[in-house]
């Protein structure tokens, strides 16, 4: 009998690794060698599978580092499903759902909500959870104005009502549902919103993505449009009009890390070689930021990075691969001993700003390169490679060096080795790895990396499914008992 238990949790650790890899890198959204509707199939059936065996686990994978679509389909999930959960687990699962959305971008809980709505769910825990979502907005006037669809479904569902002498709330509500009523709104970007129908002035006032509309309308220049209302710009929308505006106040070194490297490879070479020293210098600092305490602590660490072609992504995820490839390798070269990092690609360049996607993916070539000695002789005591698995130049050859290196070469396991993979498998229901020895994770954003590092020892086989529970149970508690000072994905607020 203690021989199946182990044997069914064994499994069941399996199956959370593999769902935590999934809802880590997977969007539903076409990758290079998969349609979008071969990943929501996948996805679909990953979730169902996951929430109906291991119910615990699959809530507590909001506490993971998981990405917003997949932790807005757990919540909807999990309401939609509230029936086939003990009193208790709803207890645990409403503070989960609770800790996530304070953490989704505003337009995504606003997208989740509709998909509340029109699934039909309604019971009292699900009106509760979006009543004291909407409660704790900090301005939703300006949410009114900027997610006004989803405002009024939200307000409509819950049947959201103004306590007595709440005028602000009241102002809300005659604004979504009779718009013309009132000649003008105490709230500013309310009756900004009014004035914009008619009056130039007022555009400036709203915020980026309501003041491009009634731009359009009132037939502004682009050019004369972006520098009034740059002020009320978040730093995303600065960062997407900087080309246009060239306002020296866009500050690249304060982007995330993933995001600055899409900017990086979204410009033509010559700008990258003209704004070198900037464009290294914002990278490396937004690294620095990211490894926070870890930097410096990982040693020797040599790195693959993949800059095949497979890396330009798809058309909805253009060159996301290659972006978390080179936002690693600046936080891989924070988090190595100083002078201690080696970053090899696979297609052989040595300069990282003007990387490309192109030709085939040698990783077994560049693992071998990797794991010769450094400077000094000296082994590398961390191995990482970046890239979306397909090795391909001869097929199979990394592989089949890992497993000699680890067997004959490094049976004491002196070199951790660890593979991070950007790209979902939609048919393997999971990250495409490199060999069954070598613990592999999904990744979505380089700033995850180090703890990611720690998810991946998991599937290394040398713990227990025991050892993965207790850390997801740290996980949660973290979670829970954290009180974010900044909402880092209030997308919404100018920055």
């Amino acid at each position: 009998m203690r021989t199946s238990e182990n044997s069914a949790d064994l499994v069941a650790a399996e199956d959370v690794l593999l769902f935590a890899n999934a809802a880590i890198t997977a969007t539903g959204q076409r990758e290079f060698r998969s349609g979008a509707l071969d990943q929501q199939l996948s996805l679909d059936f990953l979730h169902t599978y996951v929430r109906v065996n291991y119910r615990r686990l699959y809530a507590a994978s909001l506490a993971l580092d998981i990405n917003d679509h997949n932790a807005a389909r757990i919540v909807l999930g999990l309401l939609a499903t509230a029936g086939e959960a003990s009193a208790e687990e709803r207890r645990t699962e409403g503070r989960l759902i609770a800790a996530r959305l304070a953490r989704l971008p505003p337009q995504r809980v606003y997208r989740l909500f509709g998909e509340v709505r029109r699934a039909g769910i309604n019971n009292r825990r699900t009106r509760a959870i979006m009543r004291d979502w909407l409660a704790a907005r900090p301005d939703l006037g300006h949410d009114a104005v900027k997610y006004r669809s989803g405002v009024k479904t939200a307000a409509r569902h819950v049947h959201l009502r103004s306590p007595q002498g709440a005028e602000p709330l009241a102002e809300v509500g005659a604004f979504l549902f009779r718009p013309g009523k009132l000649p003008r709104y105490e709230h500013p970007l309310l009756d900004a919103w009014r004035r914009a129908h008619y009056e130039q002035g007022a555009v400036a006032e709203l915020p980026f993505t309501v003041a491009e509309g009634f731009a359009a309308r009132h037939g502004m220049k682009r050019e004369v449009f972006l520098k009034r209302a740059a002020p009320r710009m978040t730093r995303l929308e600065r960062l997407r009009t900087h080309a246009v505006t060239q306002r020296p106040d866009v500050d690249l070194a304060a982007m995330p890390l993933t995001r600055l490297a899409l900017y990086v490879l979204a410009l033509p070479f010559e700008q990258r070689a003209a704004r070198r020293t900037e464009l290294t210098g914002a990278l490396r600092t937004a690294a620095r930021r990211a490894a926070g305490k870890h930097a410096g602590s990982w040693g020797r660490v040599h790195a693959v990075l993949d800059d095949s072609f497979s890396s330009s992504g798809s058309g909805q995820k253009r060159r996301r691969p290659l972006a978390v490839a080179l936002a690693c390798h600046h936080l891989l070269e924070v988090l190595a001993a100083p002078g201690a990092y080696r970053g090899l690609w696979t297609s052989g360049r040595g300069d990282a700003l003007l990387v490309r996607p192109w030709g085939p993916t040698p990783l077994g070539m560049r693992v071998l390169d990797a794991l010769e000695p450094g400077p000094g002789g000296a082994e590398p005591d961390r191995l990482v490679i970046v890239s979306d698995g397909w090795d391909n130049a001869p097929a199979g050859l990394a592989g089949e060096v890992l497993r000699v290196w680890r067997a004959r070469l490094d049976p004491g396991r002196r070199t951790a080795v660890v593979h991070v993979n950007p790209v979902y498998d939609a048919d393997g229901f999971d990250v495409r790895r490199l060999a069954a020895g070598v613990p592999t994770a999904g990744i979505r954003d380089a700033e995850d990396l180090p703890a990611l590092v720690e998810i991946a020892r998991f599937a290394e086989g040398r713990t227990g499914a025991a050892e993965l529970h207790a850390y997801l149970d740290r996980r949660v508690a973290l979670f829970l008992g954290e009180k974010a000072t900044e909402n880092e994905t209030e997308k919404g607020a100018v920055a």
